[in-house]
């Protein structure tokens, strides 16, 4: 049996919620999305809170000591909701703001942190690109991760710029014109593209189809979500009814869902969950 945080107006000491979950995702804008619809997808029971910053996005032109303060801010907005698990669903805050937030949270509330599937996709054989941010691309963490996991294959590093504000704007021509200009910019033996930002997931298809050849796509949200719920010992349970409710914070308001998040099937399919409900007092 999991136990989980009290809410500020309950009683001290830890509340028995059965075998319910609450997770509680968080960025900048809509790249948690992808993230949220896997949770979702393990279980359809789960209690989401999504926590996004509006007013302080995007974060990616932000130092690092920028991109900590609002990420701080955010998680501490979904923190108030009591999840069992945090997920950071940005691989800019993961980067720049996991050890503060695992020192403002942890224990009592695990955070996951983002990193980009270049393992997974180095294991299967190269070469492969890894589309990310021009703020990642080619930096020291990026370098260390292919070090790490792909350095026996060949690895092109593909910044793409503008693409992750096209999203999360839902602008499909800007959107077209950043994929067709990173499209051009991966080499034509690809054999597996690493989607390095969260945001990208949810035009993964349109980026299959500007790259024009076979090639596989490596996300990190399947994986974000299963490490959540391990970290919680919540097993998944993909049959269990979509009974589960959305909470919807946006620098810390509580609102719905935007619309623009309704553009993409990852943000409609969280549609039918129930707004707003929480656990106990």
């Amino acid at each position: 049996m999991r136990r989980s945080l009290p809410h500020r107006t309950a009683s001290p000491g830890p509340v028995d919620y059965g075998d319910r979950v609450k997770i509680a995702l968080m960025d900048s804008g809509i790249g948690l999305l992808a993230a949220a619809a896997a949770v979702r997808g393990l279980r359809p029971d789960a209690d989401l809170v999504l926590s996004q910053d509006p007013d302080g996005m995007p974060w990616g032109p932000r130092t690092p000591e920028g991109v900590t303060e609002r990420a701080l801010a955010v998680a501490r907005a979904a923190a108030e909701h009591a999840p069992d698990a945090l997920i950071v669903a940005c691989n800019t805050a993961t980067v720049h703001a996991l050890p503060a937030l695992r020192a403002a949270l942890e224990p009592a509330i695990p955070v996951i942190g983002t990193v980009p599937a270049i393992k997974p996709a180095a294991v299967a054989g190269g070469p492969i690109a890894i589309w990310a941010t021009p703020a990642t691309t080619g930096s020291p963490y990026q370098r260390d991760l292919i070090g790490r996991f792909a350095g026996a294959v060949d690895v092109a590093e593909v910044p793409c710029p503008g693409l992750a504000d096209a999203v999360d704007h839902a602008d499909d021509e800007a959107i077209d014109r950043a994929v067709a200009a990173a499209a051009a910019r991966t080499p034509r033996d690809t054999r597996a593209v690493v989607l390095g930002c969260t945001h990208y997931e949810l035009v993964a298809e349109r980026i299959r189809d500007a790259i024009g050849t076979p090639v596989a796509l490596h996300g990190s949200a399947g994986a974000v979500a299963a490490q959540a719920l391990r970290r919680i010992g919540a097993a998944p349970a993909p049959g269990a009814t979509a009974s589960g409710t959305l909470t919807v914070l946006l620098s810390g308001r509580a609102s719905a869902l935007p619309d623009r998040a309704l553009r993409y099937a990852e943000g409609r399919g969280l549609q039918p969950l129930a707004t707003g409900a929480d656990f106990g007092g």
